[in-house]
């Protein structure tokens, strides 16, 4: 599979697939959760971590926005994958419906094709991927960045389930990353190095060969660039990471109780000029400047 096809399934996180069974019989389920939690058989151990990580990030969002969504997780093998979600590809984070977050068990070819040749990258860039990506096995694997974006995940069933007007649909991605990168920054800054690097990674890349690389053309395209362009969206969901993690240093943590509560307000969808002044009055500078300084950002 070509890697542009990849990055699509990467990165198309509110992709959503029919789900093809109606229970899970042939999964177990982990008690003592406040969450429903199904596990493929034999894996346990990982449905407990990655469970507890959900569930304290559920209580960290809950306390900064007042509320807390309904989800079930599974946690699959890649035999098991066909038989819950028709997402074609094994590994990528996704929901099966509004409530039914599906992660991956097991590492997988998906996550090893995002390892880039290592003889090709610059000393200091190789070793900082060895190092921040290097598993308990000690392989290079994207294991670690790929289980983060389960919380992102869990950011679109904040603001879907808690009804917030947001405005775009790049705001709903940044959104998300706002709130992933703050949890991250709040309750596991180890984890920082996993989250920012690969992001990081493929912003220096530049844009060589994109169609589309303005805010303007990711919203009246977002369905072509999804699946006609999906190295560039990847580009986008990148320079969202980053800003996210931009706007955590400029704002702290309450830049989530404020955005989730400009949003719950604002019901009316604002033209571009009034979303700028909407982001700087009502939410942070550092939002709008996001905005404003998009395109002298964009690394050619």
């Amino acid at each position: 599979m070509q890697k542009t096809v990849l990055l699509s399934a990467m990165f198309l996180c509110s992709l959503t697939a029919e789900i093809t069974a109606q229970n899970f019989d042939k999964l177990s389920a982990l008690e003592q959760t406040s969450f429903h939690v199904y596990y493929s058989n034999g894996q346990q151990q990982r449905a407990t971590a990655i469970s507890n990580r959900l569930e304290k990030a559920i209580r960290f969002q809950q306390q900064l926005t007042g509320f807390q969504p309904t989800i079930t997780l599974l946690v699959l093998s890649a035999a098991d994958w066909s038989s819950y979600t028709t997402f074609p590809v094994y590994g990528m984070p996704h929901y099966n419906d509004a409530q039914t977050l599906i992660v991956a068990a097991e590492d997988n070819p998906f996550w090893k094709s995002f390892i880039p040749p290592m003889e090709q990258l610059p000393d200091g860039l190789r070793t900082q991927i060895e190092t921040v990506y290097r598993n308990s096995s000690g392989d290079i694997s994207m294991e670690g960045f790929f289980d983060l974006l389960a919380l992102h995940e869990l950011g679109h069933a904040f603001h879907l389930q808690g009804g917030l007007e947001i405005q775009r649909k790049w705001m709903g991605e940044l959104f998300c990353n706002i709130l992933l990168h703050t949890y991250i920054a709040e309750e596991e800054p180890e984890q920082l190095p996993a989250l920012t690097l690969f992001p990081r990674m493929v912003i220096s890349a530049g844009t060589k060969g994109f169609t589309y690389t303005s805010l303007k053309d990711l919203e009246e395209h977002y369905e072509e660039i999804g699946k006609m362009h999906a190295k560039n969206y990847g580009w986008y969901q990148c320079r969202w990471h980053a800003a996210a993690g931009d706007m955590y240093d400029a704002a702290g943590k309450e830049l989530v109780p404020t955005l989730w509560k400009a949003f719950k307000q604002q019901r009316e969808k604002l033209n571009d000029t009034d979303l700028l002044h909407f982001l700087d009055t009502s939410v942070h500078t550092s939002v709008a400047d996001m905005i404003r300084n998009w395109d002298k950002a964009i690394v050619q």
